[in-house]
């Protein structure tokens, strides 16, 4: 698509038609099963939904999904939800919403001001952030605005430093031509662009997880879920998708110490909390290269890397965390072990209760 206009008006038919297959999905009894929630606090950008019966005594948890595709990933279905394992473990959860339509909206509102907000909405002086993907860079950028407001970072295989030759994002927006861009940017054109610059990642492993889960009924089932949920895309207002394409991706302003928001500074260094990375140490969407130079390049005392494997049954690899059967099985328990650790109260007694699931022999 380089040098030539990309006709717009063509992906935002696509996007239509994305959904309408994933409505024939629903047919099929693919539709999403989340736990029940309530929205508690709703702006122009973001709606906050709290889950749970609001009598749970853990710590506030604030999960935030990347924008590119509806959020209920962390609640796909009770066996494998990343909010049912924090419910589970007694916490207050809570997950933001995109909801942008504005072009003019911006990395001040996302990584700044909609967190803010859904903060001081849920009336917790600090809380626990949770981000996957494009979530957890924003949750890293607010932590480095706000380090008061942060009890715990938790980044869920976030990219937080792009170079060249780090992860696909670069090639994915290498060609596209910032002052041809409408005011919303449809998200089959990411999708799009996507296998277009990692064919291997965005489409041949996807077709090899299929194969590998048909003799297994459980996987097959969690990766057409997974297959459904990619339909459910949500367009980027023009600014924000701009900001990130040049100030993050290109420039790398924000691991680089440069990026300013609001006409504040946003840089590693200024992120103090304890800190969690969850890393793939095979993925080629968010490699440990993008990930180390933030790793250690923040003023936490407290700092833990954990890594994932894989599952068989999640489509795309990147998404294997969130929805994977070894992940729930091993690696959530020890992220809400951290939780657990750092959100204790002043006098350092744990206030969530942790329930440990039964080791699976045949995950490992």
């Amino acid at each position: 698509m380089k040098h030539q206009a990309i006709n717009w008006a063509a992906f935002e038919t696509l996007d239509s038609m994305r959904r309408l297959q994933g409505t024939a999905l629903d047919t099929l009894g693919l539709v999403p099963v989340e736990h029940p929630y309530r929205t508690v606090f709703a702006s122009s950008t973001v709606s906050l939904r709290r889950y749970g019966t609001g009598r749970e005594r853990g710590p506030a948890v604030l999960i935030v999904p990347a924008p590119i595709k509806r959020p209920y990933v962390w609640d796909l279905a009770p066996e494998i939800s990343v909010v049912g394992r924090c419910l589970a473990a007694d916490a207050q959860v809570f997950l933001m919403e995109w909801r942008a339509i504005d072009a003019d909206v911006g990395l001040s509102e996302f990584a700044d001001r909609a967190i803010l907000d859904c903060l001081n909405a849920i009336e917790h002086t600090q809380a626990i952030l949770l981000g996957h993907s494009l979530g957890g860079l924003f949750a890293a950028i607010f932590s480095a605005l706000h380090p008061e407001r942060v009890k715990g970072l938790a980044l869920i295989t976030a990219p937080l430093h792009f170079a060249a030759d780090v992860g696909v994002f670069g090639p994915i927006v290498a060609d596209v031509d910032l002052g041809d861009i409408p005011d919303s940017v449809p998200g089959s054109f990411l999708s799009v662009m996507s296998f277009r610059s990692a064919p291997v990642t965005f489409g041949w492993e996807r077709g090899m997880d299929w194969l590998c889960s048909l003799g297994d009924p459980v996987a097959l089932r969690s990766h057409l879920q997974v297959e459904r949920w990619t339909l459910d895309e949500s367009p980027l207002p023009r600014r924000l998708f701009a900001e990130v394409v040049n100030q993050l991706v290109r420039e790398n302003r924000f691991a680089r110490g440069e990026l300013v928001i609001g006409g504040r500074r946003a840089a590693p260094s200024q992120v103090t909390a304890p800190l969690l990375c969850v890393v793939d140490p095979r993925c080629r969407i968010v490699p440990l290269s993008s990930v180390l130079p933030f790793y250690e390049a923040v003023a936490s005392h407290e700092k833990a890397l954990l890594h994932y494997h894989g599952d068989v049954g999640v489509s795309l690899q990147h998404l294997g965390v969130l929805v994977g059967k070894s992940a729930h099985a091993f690696l959530w328990p020890e992220i809400l072990s951290w939780i657990q650790i750092h959100g204790a109260d002043r006098k350092g007694k744990a206030l969530a209760r942790i329930v440990p699931l039964a080791r699976d022999k045949t995950a490992e």
